[in-house]
């Protein structure tokens, strides 16, 4: 395995500078420090040095940002649909004019590859979206009751909360700060204490668009105390999460132990992929290969389980080998054509390092990978873990790396079976060029998406996205995105 391009000499030289990196929390339109003036460090996980200290949210800082968002619902929820879409389109224009910066920041914070970052078009795209859904939200009428005629109506909870993750920080704020404010909520944002920056120049952004004061808060901050406190706050009545299954179990808990706060969750995936005897390999082999490589394997949707038949399985594997060391070549996330950057912090790392470890602890085979890549960095190698037992924790546990299960199969039945053996259902694929074969399969996966010929990440923004089973609760994108962000009320007008 070749060394990881890492060289400290090139970071000017490749990618932009920023003039400035802002530490402080965005409240009620300004950025001021931490009740507590406690910060906390960010480390760039390609060169393990300092990249930035941030001020730390507490309890008192979720009150204040609460406070604002409170005081700024009744005028921001006031204005027509048009005058919100004009701020949400302003924002997301602002966003594509400081893209070189919002990479940057990402880069240095968890590893994502500067050059070309697909989640900044992304988050662009998703925004002029929701933005654009603003004027779609409406409710029914009816006139099936005699001597009525009866509405409903779609209105906005108030303040609302989001706890936002590190993987990709910039899209997943977007997806909730976009159909919250588009619906007239105001809203309080925790991003994730290992990427904060690039959420804190959106609030930059913000400013200079003239976003009013208290509609839009954000905070960094870790899962206790603020995170808590967002969950908990009597003044918030919704909050959407994205995370794991751990933290979105606790958060239902705690607005449960609260004020029975309505709660959406995206979490975790172990998604599978079948490969049928009769499917394109060519097309295969880098489809699978890319969901695993792409963001170094730090996606809730990776495609980490791959079925491929019996008789076909030497032919995938040998040419999986060759792809999963080449098709996105690992360096510094600053330098051009980067294709596979770092894992986001040495906990991640030593986490990925530990399902390595437990493989070669069982004797379970790695014919690519499994070691560290390079010397520098929080690099993994490219791996694949051929036949491992359908109850090994490699298989049943989300690794969040760019490691590869996988097994093969005989029986369509049977794969089906493994296939749904698991608590995780965000994202399943199978590759077959019988199309009634793809549809059985489809209607038979227990998964939120499902990719036919292609995986995972494969979406679109006018489909809905969301898990089945521990992988989540409500939806993002789409026209459904909108009726998370509302409550729903019934009008009887006797005539």
């Amino acid at each position: 395995m070749a060394p990881v391009a890492t060289d400290d000499a090139a970071h000017s030289e490749s990618a932009y500078t920023p003039k400035h990196i802002e530490d402080k929390l965005f409240i009620d339109g300004e950025f001021v420090p931490s009740v507590s003036g406690k910060k906390f460090d960010i480390y760039n996980p390609t060169t393990e040095k300092l990249a930035a200290s941030v001020y730390e949210a507490g309890g008192e800082d979720v009150d204040l940002a609460v406070k604002a968002a409170k005081e700024a619902f009744p005028a921001w929820s006031a204005l027509s649909a048009a005058e919100r879409t004009g701020y949400l389109n302003k924002l997301a224009d602002a966003i594509e004019r400081n893209a070189d910066e919002l990479a940057y920041l990402e880069a240095i914070t968890m590893g994502k590859p500067y050059v070309d970052d697909f989640s900044i078009k992304f988050s662009v795209q998703n925004l002029r979206y929701f933005a654009g859904k603003a004027i779609d939200v409406a409710g029914d009428s009816s006139l099936n009751s005699t001597g009525f005629v009866t509405l409903s109506l779609r209105q906005p909870f108030g303040v609302c909360g989001a706890i936002t993750p590190w993987n990709v920080p910039l899209l997943m704020l977007v997806n909730k700060l976009g159909p919250a404010l588009a619906t007239g909520n105001t809203l309080v944002v925790k991003s994730s204490e290992k990427s904060p920056l690039s959420s804190l120049a959106v609030g930059r952004l913000a400013q200079e668009i003239g976003l009013p004061r208290g509609v839009l808060n954000i905070l960094s901050g870790f899962g206790r105390p603020c995170g808590e406190a967002i969950a908990k706050h009597m003044d918030i009545r919704k909050i959407s999460f994205t995370g794991s299954v751990i933290a979105g179990r606790a958060i239902k808990k705690a607005a449960a132990e609260s004020n029975l706060k309505n709660v959406t969750l995206e979490l975790g995936g172990k998604s599978p992929l079948i490969i049928f005897d009769d499917a394109d390999i060519a097309r295969a082999v880098p489809a699978a290969a890319f969901s695993i490589l792409v963001n170094s394997g730090q996606s809730c949707v990776a495609t980490s389980r791959v079925y491929v038949h019996e008789a076909i399985a030497t032919q995938f594997l040998d040419a999986m080998k060759t792809a999963m060391v080449e098709l996105l070549p690992a360096a510094n996330p600053l330098l051009p054509n980067t294709g596979r950057g770092p894992q986001v912090d040495k906990a991640q790392f030593e986490r990925v390092m530990s399902f390595l470890d437990y493989a070669r602890e069982n004797n379970i085979s790695m014919p690519v990978g499994g070691g560290r890549q390079g010397t520098t960095g929080y690099f993994v190698e490219p791996t694949i873990i051929a036949n491992p037992p359908e109850d090994s924790r490699v298989m049943k546990e989300e690794i969040f790396g760019p490691v590869l299960c996988v097994n093969t199969f005989t029986d369509e039945a049977e794969v089906l079976k493994r296939a749904n053996d698991t608590e995780f259902g965000l994202y399943a694929s199978v590759f077959t060029k019988d199309i009634s074969r793809a549809l059985r399969v489809v209607k038979a996966l227990e998964a939120g998406s499902v990719g036919v010929n292609c995986s995972s990440p494969s979406m679109a923004v006018d489909m809905p996205f969301g898990g089945w089973k521990q992988s989540g609760d409500g939806r993002e994108l789409s026209r459904h995105c909108t009726d998370y962000w509302t409550e729903l009320k019934s009008v009887f007008i006797a005539l």
